[in-house]
């Protein structure tokens, strides 16, 4: 059985139903039905974009345009990590963080999975290339975000418990350890939960557009292991790393706290 094509107008229902949401979200004065009506304006026209723009890059399949691509998605992304924090790092540090961690991590497992287990010919085949990329930033992301807010936070509430370790003789990573590994187990547990509920709770997003698709269950079943597999290993080193990074920049050479290395919060 072949895919079925949607139309313009069957969209458009789809799209009554966030509709009535937002009027629901009015009368019930949430105050979230306006940002709710953007939100689903934004996703149609970012998706139509980015429709267009994967039908020339699939035409074309040239490596310097796949390279373009990935390289725009990571800094989309890495904004993305520096305007989901509220204490952020200054001086661009939190985007310059956010973008290492995702690109040591999300590009190097793509491009391990690419090259060593599904194996396309070229191995930069945008198909398979950009959205095993997209699957990797868009949860690597998440993480990173998700333990950078925890971190900095974390420094700010409890800033004099930190010094009064560094006073007694500790150095910077045993006074902030607990906050540490507080912030990694923050940015990991979203993919874990994930895992852990795929195929009992959910059905992942990919194992659901390969059999929409028409692809043979038993196919689309090995392809979300291996994407959740690598989710998480990008997800799990980005998060790392960004933390690791992150918590040596909130203490100078001689191992002081710098609280003036991180920005008022936002709004």
């Amino acid at each position: 059985m072949g895919v079925i094509e949607l139309s313009w107008w069957q969209l458009a229902l789809a799209a009554l139903m966030i509709v009535a949401l937002a009027a629901c979200t009015f009368a019930a004065r949430l105050e979230v039905g306006r940002s709710l009506l953007v939100a689903a304006l934004r996703t149609v026209l970012q998706l139509a974009l980015i429709g267009l723009v994967l039908e020339v890059l699939f035409a074309t399949s040239a490596l310097h345009w796949v390279a373009l691509m990935a390289t725009a998605m990571l800094l989309i992304a890495g904004r993305e990590v520096m305007a989901r924090q509220k204490r952020r790092l200054t001086g661009g540090w939190s985007f310059g963080i956010g973008t290492l961690a995702m690109l040591l991590s999300s590009f190097t497992v793509t491009v391990l999975s690419l090259t060593l287990i599904i194996g396309p010919e070229p191995w930069y085949t945008p198909q398979y290339a950009i959205p095993l990329l997209g699957m990797m930033l868009g949860n690597t992301m998440t993480g990173v975000a998700l333990s950078l807010d925890r971190l900095t936070e974390g420094v700010w509430r409890q800033r004099a418990l930190i010094e009064g370790r560094l006073m007694l003789g500790q150095c910077w990573q045993e006074a902030v350890g607990d906050l540490r590994r507080d912030a990694m187990r923050g940015g990991l547990i979203p993919t874990i939960n994930g895992m852990a509920a795929a195929g009992v709770v959910s059905l992942p997003g990919m194992m659901t557009g390969q059999i929409l698709a028409g692809s043979p269950p038993a196919v689309a079943v090995k392809y979300q292991i291996l994407v959740m597999f690598a989710i998480t290993a990008a997800t799990g080193f980005g998060t790392l790393l960004a933390v690791t990074l992150a918590s040596r920049r909130l203490f100078d050479e001689r191992e002081r706290l710098r609280l003036d290395r991180l920005a008022p919060p936002r709004g």
